[in-house]
């Protein structure tokens, strides 16, 4: 068959005639987990798609799909700012894929990291390996984006001859991507410039500084109001029990009543008195018991 040149946005390609790529083991390829449907659970991998799908790459996505899901992608190795992989075509050798994520600078991932220690939501859920639901935010204050914005943030290379960018191998991984992405929230981070273990250290150290200054701010707060360092310390050193029980003990003066029961004599005969049961004289029994045997503990527990 012979091929033809188009002009797709402005630019000739080469339309090649389709053929089916070599079946690859089960036991060889990446297959997405996801047989039909949604490929991905979490919001931020389901961005990551979306992403792509706002760069209008169309059919072509569709095609990387099928891929994806047949096991094509025999490999994918993720490093900052890097993906290289290994995706199985219609020829023998198998096409190298690569993809360059645009990373942010040193002087942005710090901006980025003070937002983060700055609000505790973000610097606890991160801290603990969770990916805080609206992290994005925090990037956009920082004047950055957390995903490729653009398809120049991307730069795709694959060995095969198709011309289209990206081609149907490119986005089978990028669909593998996504789904590394559900597995592991933080190599979003990593493609961005940044591993999880620099993202902690550096949000460690920001929130150190950050609750440094704020002690510094409190301290000053405090000396205007007339508090002593001494009363300051003090009160420092209670926040830690502020929320235990402190031990005490309740005096007790213990003495006979000069009239026993007064309180009952005082109400006099019950107005539904039983001929058989007389409830005034059973409270008074138990009164008197109640009271003995709760004077005898008292009186053992002073004098073990």
């Amino acid at each position: 068959m012979g091929r033809k040149k188009y002009n797709y946005d402005g630019n000739w390609y080469i339309n090649y005639p389709k053929s089916q790529p070599i079946q690859v083991n089960e036991d060889e390829g990446i297959r997405l987990k996801s047989k039909r449907g949604d490929i991905v659970r979490y919001w931020w991998s389901k961005r990551w798609i979306a992403t792509l799908e706002s760069f209008r790459i169309g059919a072509r996505l569709e095609r990387g799909k099928s891929y994806a899901r047949k096991g094509q992608v025999l490999s994918i190795i993720i490093e900052q700012g890097l993906v290289n992989a290994s995706v199985q075509g219609s020829k023998i050798k198998p096409y190298k894929v690569n993809i360059k994520i645009k990373t942010l600078t040193n002087q942005e991932w710090d901006h980025v990291a003070e937002v983060l220690a700055s609000k505790a939501i973000f610097a606890t859920k991160l801290l603990s390996g969770e990916m805080p639901q609206n992290v994005e935010d925090a990037f956009i204050e920082a004047k950055v984006s957390l995903f490729p914005q653009k398809i120049d943030d991307l730069k795709t290379n694959c060995s095969c001859p198709d011309y289209s960018n990206p081609c149907k191998h490119i986005a089978a991984v990028y669909y593998i991507l996504a789904e590394r992405f559900d597995e592991d929230p933080f190599l979003i981070f990593e493609l961005r410039g940044k591993s999880k273990n620099h993202l902690m250290q550096l949000l460690q150290e920001k929130r150190s500084i950050q609750i440094s200054e704020n002690c510094i701010s409190d301290q000053k707060k405090l000396n205007s109001q007339g508090i002593s360092q001494d009363e300051h310390d003090i009160l420092i050193k209670n926040i830690n029990n502020f929320w235990d029980t402190p031990e005490f003990t309740l005096p007790l003066n213990i003495h006979h009543p000069a009239i026993e029961n007064a309180l009952l004599k005082r109400l006099g005969p019950f107005q539904y008195q039983s001929k058989k049961y007389n409830l005034i004289e059973n409270l008074s029994k138990a009164y008197i018991k109640i009271r003995k045997s709760t004077l005898k503990k008292v009186l053992n527990d002073e004098n073990p």
